[in-house]
């Protein structure tokens, strides 16, 4: 329930035959929750907007460490490692307020490193038939939320990707508010579920050769016989079934007014995903760097000599990604020239934001870094591609939050009286 979820669930409730909408919260939070007016408020241009009705419940996520789950306690209170915990999962005792019912839709608004441990509280309650949208920046996620929470397809839920443009923040008197500061769309797009497909979900058609016939262009294949076999049947065009919760979620979505959301084909929606990923590669780790707005990176030579080194890399890479090789005009839609004309523009629109990477830089909090120039230097590696300069700024803005968290973890004095003393007070003035 940040700033993205507050958006989200307050426009949802803002619907005319609004849909019932459950705030998943954590301990602290939840407990926050109650004792406060139960509302979400919505701030747009100096005009706040309250709703009420919405169902909390509690979560407990469990803890992570190196990308693995440790310590989880089972009814006896035994602890137990990441694969025995997994076998504990549904027998472990429920907190007051956590529930065990079936989730069938779940929008996922944690920033991308929280996803994981966001999951793996209420993976119990997600079957083979639940919709999980994600709306997170970055790329990658999916494949790491399937490698750690879902890895048996059999059982793993559909998968909703969303990008958001919204410009949004939390409000500072109420922690329950956010404040619309900028205007954007919400795209979304279904993700192929792989037990349904047996191969690639967009399969090029065969090109024309001399002596073809038309059985050869259209052959008959298990899709289109009277009666397919589910083991063997693949896919030849980009229909695929949708299912009863997919469909209400999208729709719902759709018809939210405040959201704007837009729906899209997969490869549409990759295609507008790796878009904004080139942007956020350039404006997130360029404003950490210099800890400045993002209009700094505007009408300043030398740094776009560092964002066309940036570009040339990124863009090699995804125009030499294998899910585009049969999508026409994806070298001229990602050619560094035009990627560099979306930075300046979107950098241009937002100079006077703060991006939200430096913003966790500043706080301490652990940055989306990984997803986003790192999710490049990863399929760089994959395709043999040396990405020097994103490794090279990846690893500066680690660096720099690693820095600031030690100067943060530095301002909090740990101090114990002495004897004959009684309890000192830290002042508000200690933190540095």
């Amino acid at each position: 329930m940040g700033n993205v979820g507050t958006f989200i669930a307050h426009s949802l409730r803002g619907l005319q035959n609004p849909p019932p909408v459950t705030l998943l919260f954590r301990g602290g939070r939840f407990q926050e929750w109650n004792e406060s007016g139960r509302k979400l408020t919505l701030v747009t241009d100096r005009h706040a907007e309250k709703h009420d009705g919405f169902e909390a419940e509690l979560v407990v996520p469990r803890p992570r460490h190196h990308g693995k789950e440790i310590g989880q306690t089972g009814n006896s209170g035994d602890t137990f490692s990441s694969g025995q915990a997994e076998g504990q999962n549904n027998q472990r005792q429920l907190q007051e307020g956590e529930s065990s019912e079936p989730i069938h839709s779940l929008i996922v608004c944690t920033k991308a490193p929280a996803v994981l441990q966001a999951l793996s509280a209420v993976k119990h309650r997600l079957h083979k038939e639940s919709v999980v949208l994600f709306l997170q920046n970055g790329m990658g996620t999916v494949e790491e939320v399937n490698r750690e929470i879902f890895p048996d397809p059999a059982t793993r839920p559909h998968y909703l990707l969303g990008i958001n443009s919204h410009g949004l923040h939390l409000g500072r008197e109420d922690a329950f508010t956010a404040v619309h500061a900028g205007y954007g769309i919400i795209s979304l797009g279904l993700l192929p579920q792989e037990r349904d497909r047996s191969s690639a979900p967009y399969e090029p058609l065969p090109k024309f050769r001399a002596g073809w016939g038309i059985e050869n262009l259209f052959p008959i294949t298990p899709t289109n016989k009277a009666n397919p076999d589910p083991d063997t049947a693949a896919p030849e065009t980009a229909n695929f079934h949708w299912t009863s919760n997919q469909r209400y979620l999208l729709r719902t979505l759709l018809r939210a007014p405040v959201l704007c959301a837009t729906s899209f084909s997969p490869p549409d929606l990759l295609q507008l995903q790796l878009e904004k990923l080139a942007v956020n590669c350039i404006v997130n780790p360029l404003t950490v760097m210099l800890d400045a707005r993002n209009g700094a990176i505007i009408y300043n030579y030398s740094l776009t000599r560092v964002t066309r080194l940036l570009l040339s890399e990124i863009s090699l890479v995804i125009r030499s990604l294998p899910e585009l090789q049969y999508i026409p005009n994806v070298d001229q839609r990602f050619d560094p020239g035009r990627l560099e004309t979306m930075v300046v523009g979107v950098a241009h629109k937002t100079k006077d934001n703060i991006s939200s990477m430096l913003a966790d830089v500043r706080a301490g909090r652990r940055t989306e870094i990984d997803y986003i120039n790192g999710w490049i230097v990863k399929k760089g590696e994959e395709q043999g591609v040396r990405c020097l300069m994103n490794y090279m700024l990846l690893q500066m803005v680690k660096g720099k939050g690693n820095m600031i968290q030690m100067e943060i973890g530095e301002g909090v004095p740990f101090v114990e009286p002495r004897e004959g003393e009684g309890n000192v007070q830290v002042g508000d003035e200690a933190g540095g």
